[in-house]
């Protein structure tokens, strides 16, 4: 018997998806579920169905999962951030954990189990930064909150429970400016309006805390007031900024930023280090997940001192330089030129003399490289979600370093690219899971990859059509 839309079928939740919705089977079809949990017994409204899977919707519970919990925040299940507010953190990390390994197996065909999945102490409370969106309800009140799963209807809410405390009073305090003045805010449909984004950044080992403010023209009207609002309720902030965002985009930030009050950055200090962030420079929102992060990519870096470090997606430089004294010199590369700068402030605040930075793409980096003959040890690759493409990582395998340390926010384009590396002779040894987004999807893996043959010399000259060089230019290198 086949299911059809609007069926109500029983259904035993036996998996979860990488997405965090529950999977059951039915007539032998499988049945996705949001907010379920493995053991969930439940009467299930079908609401799509395709050729090989339907989609349904919680009716009723039979009987409750042993993961499953009380959830405590009221926008969960509304919100597009949380995805296991209903389950245990155990249950949730446990989870992750196979998800990765899944990965590796599945579509990496790699046979290796995930290591262990590390943790910060707290599941909440982690998020250094917010970007809150601002906007009109239905009874054009002023509304403030997070997005909805897959849409742009903003749900309310005052207090996030993932992200610092401090960011709530600020959140109330800019909107009473908001109300008081009155100043508009931004409508998506029209494209008019002032006021588009409330984006709030804290350093958690320094606590100095950032107002950016992100608007739909040049300035801000009665500016003194909200000046005056945001400090009276917190003593922390150290800069108050303008973000000039006026393109019809989804994208939060703009490119130009105007300070109002205070520095124009704050600093917090990761891995012993101090950084300097500004709006728009990168830095990672879980602090205590990235120096648990970091000390992992250290640890299968396996540094003595006297290698060459290649840091290939190095941003604003921070995995890198937390390295650098344990390495005779560091290479940061990246093709964005605000972050190289922010690289190379970010050494020098720190007196980090071992280290330089190329503003290139990998194939160019290398070219540079092989042009002052240097061979990196090890190269450290921290890609976008989508991995690495085919080119990047033929430039990896070109240069022909002992090891590979690939930091990854996502376990299927890792273990697709780590199925191409093993075909190019670089096998995974080491694996872990760090779970810097608690609540959430989201998982980090860290991966050592080591070359098959290390006594295997691979002379450079094998990339000289890739870098374009004649063979008297490289027998003159």
């Amino acid at each position: 018997m086949s299911i059809k839309k609007n069926d109500e079928i029983r259904l035993k939740i036996t998996a979860l998806t990488s997405q965090g919705s529950g999977i059951g089977r039915y007539n032998d079809m499988a049945v996705f579920v949001e907010d379920s949990a493995v053991g969930d017994d439940l009467l299930v409204h079908v609401i799509k169905v395709k050729k090989n899977y339907a989609v349904g919707i919680i009716k009723k519970i039979y009987k409750s999962s042993p993961d499953r919990v009380e959830s405590d925040c009221e926008a969960f299940g509304k919100c597009g951030g949380c995805s296991y507010r209903h389950i245990s953190y155990e249950a949730e990390k446990r989870e992750k954990k196979q998800f990765v390994t899944d990965a590796m197996n599945r579509i990496g065909g790699i046979d290796v189990k995930t290591e262990n999945i590390y943790t910060v102490k707290n599941p909440d409370r982690y998020r250094n930064k917010a970007q809150i969106p601002v906007g009109l309800g239905k009874d054009g009140q002023l509304i403030t909150g997070f997005y909805s799963k897959r849409s742009h209807r903003i749900v309310p809410c005052d207090d996030c429970l993932l992200q610092m405390p401090d960011f709530k009073d600020i959140v109330a305090a800019v909107r009473k400016y908001i109300l008081e003045n009155p100043v508009s805010v931004y409508d998506e449909e029209t494209g008019k309006g002032l006021i588009r984004h409330i984006y709030l950044r804290q350093g958690r080992k320094t606590g100095q805390i950032m107002v950016c403010l992100v608007i739909n023209g040049d300035t801000l009207p009665k500016k003194e007031r909200f000046i005056e609002s945001v400090l009276s309720v917190n003593g922390n902030i150290k800069s108050i900024v303008l973000n000039i965002n006026k393109a019809d985009t989804n994208v939060i930030l703009g490119e130009k930023c105007v300070t109002l009050w205070g520095e124009d950055f704050i600093e917090d200090e990761l891995c012993g280090l101090t950084f300097r962030i500004s709006p728009l420079s990168f830095y990672q929102v879980n602090p205590e997940g990235t120096e648990i992060l970091y000390g992992k990519a250290k640890e299968y870096a396996c540094l003595k001192g006297n290698e060459t470090l290649l840091d290939l997606y190095c941003g604003t430089g921070t995995i890198g330089l937390t390295m650098a004294k344990y390495c005779k010199e560091l290479i940061g590369v990246e093709i964005i030129p605000q972050a190289i700068e922010n690289a190379k402030k970010n050494a020098s605040l720190n007196g980090i003399e071992n280290s330089r930075f190329i503003c290139d793409d990998a194939a160019g980096a290398a070219k540079t490289l092989f042009e002052e003959g240097i061979r990196p040890d090890v190269i450290i690759l921290d890609p976008p979600r989508k991995g690495c493409s085919a080119d990047v990582i033929d430039t990896v395998v070109s240069m022909a370093p002992e090891r590979v340390v690939y930091v990854s926010c996502d376990p299927a384009t890792l273990a697709r690219d780590c199925r191409i590396f093993d075909d190019k002779g670089y096998k995974v040894t080491e694996l872990c899971a760090v779970d810097m987004f608690p609540r959430t999807v989201h998982v980090e893996t860290v991966v050592q990859l080591v070359r098959k043959n290390p006594d295997t010399h691979i002379d450079f000259e094998i990339s000289l059509d890739e870098f374009d060089l004649t063979a008297s230019e490289a027998k003159a290198t």
